[in-house]
């Protein structure tokens, strides 16, 4: 019998790290569709069924695949796995918990109101200790309440900045690292050729809390402090945007930054027409699948005022429902992790997208098989990550992309960020 007291989830209609992925198109069952622990189980074997989320055009094969491998190794358990678009996901999973009939473990993004709910196991029930001990302790720590870790990374995603070389080149300017140094080179880039955009921004209701995230915490500022305590019109919030916004008003950006997503800019720079931009780790992919040609490379993000380099991280986790388990279900569940976190299957599943490993040792496998990824992996261990452990994320992130956009129509920055921090921290 499934436990779950009668709530209105107001989840945010984020695409995770789908809007890391080349494609997020529409999602089904990989499986003949969702069976419910209740329905399942007639013939003896122990029942689980899962919620995925799809990534890319690859995601429902693999997954197909993974129930075939899984069930010939383990045929006393039967599972299914539901793979949904992130269109979908949000209004599927509320479905099934309104209806008392929670997935058992869930693929998606965020996981704090499921918490808040009291609809979760703490991960240590579900996760067998080894492969517990696997995972990146500054991923766990994303998915820590009050001392406990109530959901674990599935993968990652990290962000750097990426510079057309031969427009730099041709436009006689070096790879700037300070906010000082990309002004002067947008300056330069914009007076070698009117055409080129010079800098990318997206402030869209995609992507506008990354923005927020890469021009703050490269200030020194940030969505919290060190305490956990929402600082989002800290003055060097305030200066950090207002030089976002200025890059905008003098001219150095796409045009259309409340409208552009990061795709429409990664499809500018492959096209040559965006000579720098911000962004994760799977535009090598992107940029492949395109068919673009360019000559590309990869540096830190430019900071201000002396601060260190600081890349956003961004992760996706597996959670699991409070569903009153049997001590056969719980080992099924342990058994389902421990099979899809094998080091050579979990690498497999981050590389099928361009993404990064949550664990050490599939970090290590990627840096030993391809060199390229040597240098994400080690940025994606020490990234910062958006606070989403935090009920109140949800509008945040919504407000801080507010906030940005009617800055971009001539709002006031201090303003806009004083009224925000009086609504969250009220």
């Amino acid at each position: 019998m499934k436990k779950f007291a009668a709530l209105f989830l107001t989840v945010s209609m984020v695409c995770g790290l789908a809007a890391c992925s080349s494609n997020s198109g529409g999602g089904g069952s990989s499986d003949g569709g969702s069976e419910s622990k209740d329905e399942g189980g007639s013939d003896g074997k122990v029942a689980i069924n899962v919620i995925a989320a799809q990534y890319g055009q690859n995601t429902k094969t693999w997954w197909e695949d993974f129930v075939k491998e899984f069930t010939t190794e383990y045929p006393d358990i039967d599972l299914t796995v539901e793979v949904e678009s992130w269109n979908d996901i949000y209004t599927v999973v509320n479905t099934r918990i309104s209806n008392n009939d929670a997935p058992d473990i869930l693929n998606i993004d965020v996981f704090a109101n499921y918490q808040a709910d009291d609809l979760l196991l703490p991960a240590e029930d579900f996760v067998s200790k080894e492969t517990y001990d696997k995972m990146y302790p500054a991923f766990l720590e994303q998915s820590n309440v009050d001392g406990t870790i109530w959901a674990i990374p599935d993968l990652a995603s990290a962000r750097a900045m990426y510079y057309n070389a031969d427009i730099l080149k041709d436009a006689n300017v070096e790879v700037p690292t300070t906010w000082d140094e990309l002004t002067a080179a947008c300056e330069a880039i914009k007076k070698h050729d009117s055409k080129i955009y010079p800098w990318g921004i997206d402030m869209t209701t995609d992507e506008g809390q990354a923005a927020f995230a890469y021009y703050t915490w490269n200030n020194g500022g940030g969505f919290v402090d060190d305490d956990g305590n929402w600082t989002l019109n800290s003055d060097e919030n305030v200066e950090a945007i207002e030089y976002a916004i200025g890059l905008v008003n003098d001219g150095y950006t796409n045009s259309d930054p409340a409208n552009d997503t990061r795709y429409d800019l990664q499809d500018m720079f492959g096209a040559g027409q965006v000579a720098m931009m911000i962004g994760p780790n799977s535009i090598p992919t992107y940029i492949a699948d395109g068919g673009y040609s360019i000559n590309y490379e990869v540096a830190p993000i430019p900071t201000n005022g002396g601060n260190d380099s600081v890349s956003a991280g961004v992760m996706d986790r597996f959670m699991c429902f409070d569903n009153e388990y049997s001590d056969a279900e719980l080992d099924a569940i342990k058994t389902f992790f421990d099979f899809f976190y094998e080091d050579a299957r979990y690498s497999e599943w981050v590389l099928m997208e361009g993404f990064l490993p949550a664990t050490s040792t599939g970090g290590e496998i990627l840096a030993k098989e391809d060199e390229s990824m040597a240098s994400w992996v080690d940025i994606v261990g020490s990234c910062n990550f958006y606070p989403t452990a935090k009920t109140e994320w949800d509008d945040v992130k919504q407000g801080v992309i507010n906030a940005e956009q009617q800055a971009l129509l001539g709002g006031n920055v201090k303003e806009l960020l004083d009224e925000l921090q009086a609504e969250i921290a009220e």
